[in-house]
């Protein structure tokens, strides 16, 4: 009783109800079966029916499954189906005394209940489009400066986005200056000046244009200038202590190993991939910054997102979007450099009524979740950008979903509008589609389950039916950081 339920049959075409036999066919049939013993327990699911039986099956002898293994294991499946909808009108049952009814009434006082269609999109405060200034962090004594706008989004603790806190560090010549966070990821880029972090992970010196990343800390980073124009050091500093306190817990363990990433690096990757990309249109001309801890991610941290992203002059990147918040620094730009952004966009691919954010360099500004936005550098020098957002996140739970303009149209124009812009290949989801929903077999250490669709073929090469079959793929190791852990 596994409280599965076979795919739905295909919906057929409105006229008289036509059955396989007014084919010619056969009824297809699709049937799973599962490893490693003399026989195993499976059911078949006639796709043109629907309807789902139970069978017996010894394993195969001879053909080897997709993945390349043979080997099978018992599993039994028991269905069930959902009684009709006449009969699904709930009754309520007679309730007996309760011996906790005190504590059950004082439970009940916190419940509530919604009309789903008035409720399913809550209105909430919306994220506003602010800006912190570059001269904050220009002037003045040592100190950390928020970028606090928590009273703005109706949320108790300091916070600039739901998930994140970003601030500006500075740092006066030869002076110093702890920083602490309760985060998985703490995240901070060097805007101007040269110095030192120290901590409990060690130590790193930095100049301009350096990034460097640190896991769960539990005491202080100690922040020192040695040089820097204006005065101080400038850094600016994001981490995710909104989304702990939002979620009531702390950080349990460290995530990533301590990761830094030089100016001169990064400014040579984007380099070649200019060259790479001579005489071609692209939408974004930058470096994803990764970390070999976050493999499939391929983001800053598992949570934190990063891109070092140049707009070449007199150029236009075309409006993109995506879920999570952007919390934008604008590291280099001169006059004439903005950002348009907005909720629409029209037939051309242009923000309807859009708000106009002019790039000051050292200047962070918010980008709202799921707003079309669209970057612009009428200057005659390449502008800097460096984003930070929550968006390893949202990629770990395929959430992010970022869509460019140019391929929304096509797929407007073709009569098309998807759910989703999560990256499934066509390849991937014709199998999908093939597979249905499958009730997973007996998970293995170190496998993968797998499934995939066989095609029965009958005299004539007249396909006939389709055969879903259970398999499992070796997982490769993974490789094992410093200190010894996977």
């Amino acid at each position: 009783a596994l409280g599965a339920f076979p795919a739905a049959p295909r919906a057929r075409p409105h006229g008289p109800e036509l059955s396989s036999a007014a084919f010619g066919l056969t009824p297809a049939r699709s049937s799973r079966s599962f490893p490693d013993a003399p026989r195993a327990v499976g059911f078949e699911t006639d796709l043109i029916t629907g309807n789902v039986t139970s069978f017996l099956t010894a394993p195969p002898a001879t053909r080897v499954p997709a993945t390349g293994t043979s080997e099978m294991s018992t599993v039994e499946v028991s269905l069930s189906r959902l009684p009709s909808a006449d009969a699904a009108v709930l009754k309520t049952p007679a309730t007996p005394a309760s011996k906790h009814a005190k504590e059950e009434a004082k439970w009940c006082e916190t419940a509530n209940i919604f009309e789903y269609g008035a409720a399913a999109n809550p209105v909430m405060a919306p994220i506003p489009v602010l800006v912190h200034p570059a001269i904050l962090h220009e002037q003045g004594s040592t100190r950390i400066i928020p970028f606090d706008i928590n009273d703005c989004l109706d949320i108790d603790s300091p916070c600039t986005s739901p998930n994140l806190m970003a601030s500006f560090v500075r740092v006066c010549e030869t002076e110093s200056i702890d920083t602490k966070a309760v985060a998985t990821s703490q995240a901070f880029y060097v805007i101007r000046g040269s110095g030192e972090t120290r901590g409990e992970h060690g130590a790193v010196s930095w100049s301009e244009g350096d990034l460097f990343v640190v896991p769960v800390t539990s005491g202080a980073l100690t922040h020192t200038c040695h040089s820097a124009a204006k005065g101080g050091a400038a850094l600016y500093w994001v981490h995710d202590e909104p989304l702990m306190e939002y979620l009531g817990v702390a950080p349990a363990g460290k995530k990533f190993e301590p990761t830094l990433f030089k100016r001169e690096r990064m400014l040579a990757e984007v380099e070649e991939i200019a060259h790479a990309n001579r005489g071609t249109e692209v939408n974004r001309l930058g470096v994803l910054l990764g970390n070999k801890a976050c493999d499939q991610t391929k983001t800053l941290t598992h949570v934190l997102w990063s891109l070092l992203n140049s707009i070449p002059a007199n150029s236009v990147q075309r409006p993109h979007r995506h879920n999570s918040v952007a919390l934008d620094l604008a590291v280099a730009a001169k006059p004439g450099v903005y950002t348009l952004m907005g909720k629409e966009i029209d037939t051309n691919g242009d923000i309807v009524d859009p708000i106009r954010c002019d790039w000051t360099p050292g200047g962070v500004f918010v980008t709202p979740p799921g707003w079309w936005h669209s970057h612009h550098n009428e200057s005659d020098e390449v502008a800097w950008v460096l984003p930070m957002q929550d968006a390893g996140l949202y990629t770990h739970q395929r959430t992010l979903d970022i869509r460019f303009v140019d391929d929304e149209l096509a797929l407007h124009k073709a009569g098309k509008i998807r759910g989703s812009a999560f990256a499934v290949t066509c390849r991937q989801y014709t199998e999908m589609v093939e597979l249905g929903a499958q009730v997973p077999h007996e998970k293995k250490q170190g496998m993968k389950r797998v499934w995939s669709a066989e095609k029965d073929i009958a005299t004539g090469a007249k396909m006939v039916g389709m055969k879903r079959v259970a398999s499992y793929a070796k997982v490769p190791p993974k490789p094992s950081s410093s200190d010894g852990s996977a």
